[in-house]
């Protein structure tokens, strides 16, 4: 039995890379430490690695509720500290009583400088304290390049993960009736939006299905899937109940709160 068939088609190229990775560690018997994964790249690593006698994966992202995390695949005998993920972690200091800042410009000014999204961890925000962690190895560059987010003029101060922003992943569930199980399809119940503007949305590459980007209507999604549709928030397809009598889809689903 092929280990690809309990994946999708498209996942091939990270599974392959995700086992390599666990030959490095077996034929150097020393950890790997990778950048950071998003929560279906860890799910397929834990998948494929997690239960190998001879490797242990661990994964640290500032916190128990970190979205984004860097993944160490050792041996067994290793036992890590968080030191070990090699993550700092920033608060941005703003002018506070004169604007505001969103998650989107904190992404965006730090993909400006020219870095992969991946050395980059979750952006928390409460109220006016806005964080984001980030790959150690990029800190000195982040200190030196990030003067500004928006218009607004910034610094940066590392802090302890003892001060790190707790945020609550909460969803509201509702129950739907699809004729399918395509993207299109889903999007459209989901964000109450007629078929046709949910497909707009996919074509105007402003939908992502598991935090990457989805461009066609046709995707079939699963249980378990996540939906993000700039402008309509985060939904979950927390579970598949079946079909209807007229063959169409029982669905629960939750909105991120």
């Amino acid at each position: 039995m092929s280990i690809y068939q309990h994946f999708r088609p498209e996942e091939k190229e990270l599974i392959d890379l995700f086992l390599g990775w666990r030959e490095q560690v077996k034929d150097f018997y020393a950890p790997k430490l990778t950048d950071f994964l998003d929560p279906r790249e860890i799910y397929i690593l834990n998948t494929i690695i997690g239960h190998d006698d001879e490797i242990r994966v661990y994964t640290f992202g500032g916190n128990e509720t970190a979205e984004r995390k860097r993944a160490l695949l050792c041996p067994s005998y290793f036992s890590p500290a968080d030191d070990d993920f090699h993550i700092s972690l920033f608060e941005i200091a703003y002018p506070k009583k004169f604007v505001a800042i969103e998650h989107r410009q904190v992404l965006g000014s730090l993909m400006s400088l020219g870095l992969k999204r991946e050395k980059f961890g979750d952006v928390l925000i409460d109220g006016e304290h806005v964080q984001f962690l980030a790959a150690e190895e990029i800190e000195s560059y982040l200190t030196a390049n990030l003067e500004k987010i928006g218009r607004s003029s910034i610094s940066l101060k590392k802090i302890s993960f003892d001060d790190i922003i707790e945020v609550k992943d909460s969803w509201e569930e509702m129950s739907l009736t699809v004729s399918s199980l395509r993207l299109d399809a889903l999007l459209s119940s989901l964000t109450k939006l007629s078929r046709q503007k949910a497909q707009t949305l996919i074509d105007q590459n402003k939908v992502k299905v598991n935090w990457k980007p989805a461009d066609q209507s046709s995707f079939e999604l699963k249980e378990g899937d996540v939906i993000s549709a700039r402008g309509f928030g985060r939904f979950k397809i927390l579970s598949l109940e079946g079909r209807t009598k007229k063959e169409k889809w029982r669905v629960t689903a939750g909105r991120q709160k």
